[in-house]
């Protein structure tokens, strides 16, 4: 498989900030990827440098084996061949929904242009939307157009810049997906940048997590999730908190919710004071436990419950029980914890 985007050691100025510091990844031809972090961490300037509206300070950026930029060089946006959808979609409000995609391909010829647009129109399930504008679509309806527009011309490269954020939590996670299914019928190459982690996962094959400008994991969503390899990412994905731990002989640790026995992330002396990770789907509600933690919050979420619970000894945990295991707060639960593998930082 080839390399549709390199970028190596990428720095990135903007009024007399650092704002990208030293980011290096590869996105796979065909490959879906997301960078995922907070407000402000540098992952929208990231994407304008790679589009060619912003210049970079250090480092370099290819598409395929070509040079787009670096800090003596930057080739033309026109000429990248690199797509984009912005946040504010900006459709034309005064063309059709049909010339808005055929937008960027007016080089075409009328027949290559208008077969083009049917297909993609169909890919997206609006074919007969051709004739219509803009103002006569739903919003997610209007995403789907802003995107197939920039697929039309077939870059080599399609940057989305948070093309979701305006819908709910659960409305974004469903265009994620469907985007994501477009963009892979069509064999697209695609970027996407984002702060919501359900849309991250649903979207992508590979995901970054970026803080303050630099890039702390490029891995598959599932090895974020599980081996997280910074205290960060670690706690920005999922809902996990750290319990403090203590590293015993082989593979064991202690914690006052018991000694736990498993693969370590990191191999650290016995003795050695940690954090232990814990998710909630780590936490089982078993009455037959001995070990007990008083209910601190419920929030009751239909299937489940997602409760916050408190050890004598002081430590939180998450805890996602079936939602008939109806308990009140102040009530006092067995649990266990059930851990395939120990993800530790040291405290």
């Amino acid at each position: 498989m080839s390399e549709t985007l390199i970028t190596e050691d990428l720095c990135i100025d903007l009024g007399g900030s650092r704002i990208v510091d030293h980011v290096s990844l590869k996105l796979m031809a065909g490959q879906i990827g997301c960078l995922l972090g907070p407000s402000g961490c540098g992952k929208t300037t990231f994407l304008r440098t790679i589009a060619g509206f912003e210049k970079p300070a250090k480092g370099s950026i290819h598409v395929g084996s070509e040079l787009i930029a670096d800090s003596g060089y930057s080739m033309a946006p026109e000429k990248r061949q690199v797509g984009m959808v912005f946040q504010d979609l900006a459709l034309f409000p005064h063309l059709t929904i049909g010339d808005n995609v055929g937008f960027g391909i007016r080089h075409f010829s009328p027949k290559e242009r208008a077969t083009r647009v049917k297909e993609l129109l169909e890919l997206v399930g609006l074919e007969s939307y051709s004739a219509r504008f803009p103002h006569e679509l739903s919003g997610g309806q209007q995403q789907r157009i802003a995107l197939v527009r920039a697929m039309a011309p077939r870059p080599k490269l399609l940057l989305l810049d948070e093309p979701f954020s305006g819908q709910d939590t659960e409305r974004r996670a469903q265009l994620a997906t469907e985007v994501s299914r477009i963009l892979r019928q069509d064999g697209a190459t695609a970027l996407l940048v984002t702060h919501d982690q359900h849309e991250a996962f649903a979207f992508s094959d590979i995901t970054g997590v970026v803080n303050q400008g630099r890039l702390l994991q490029w891995s598959d969503p599932f090895d974020l999730y599980h081996e997280p390899s910074d205290r960060f990412v670690a706690n920005f994905v999922g809902q996990g908190v750290f319990v403090p731990a203590r590293v015993l002989k082989e593979n064991r640790i202690e914690t006052e919710l018991g000694i736990m026995t498993g693969e370590l992330t990191h191999t650290l002396e016995p003795g050695s004071e940690v954090e232990l990770l814990v998710r909630p789907d780590d936490v089982v509600h078993d009455d037959f436990s001995p070990n007990k933690a008083v209910i601190e919050s419920s929030s009751f979420r239909g299937a489940d419950h997602l409760y916050t619970l408190i050890f004598p000894g002081g430590a939180r945990v998450l805890c996602l029980a079936p939602s008939h295991h109806n308990h009140k707060i102040g009530e006092k639960i067995g649990v266990k914890l059930e851990l395939d593998h120990l993800v530790i930082f040291r405290k």
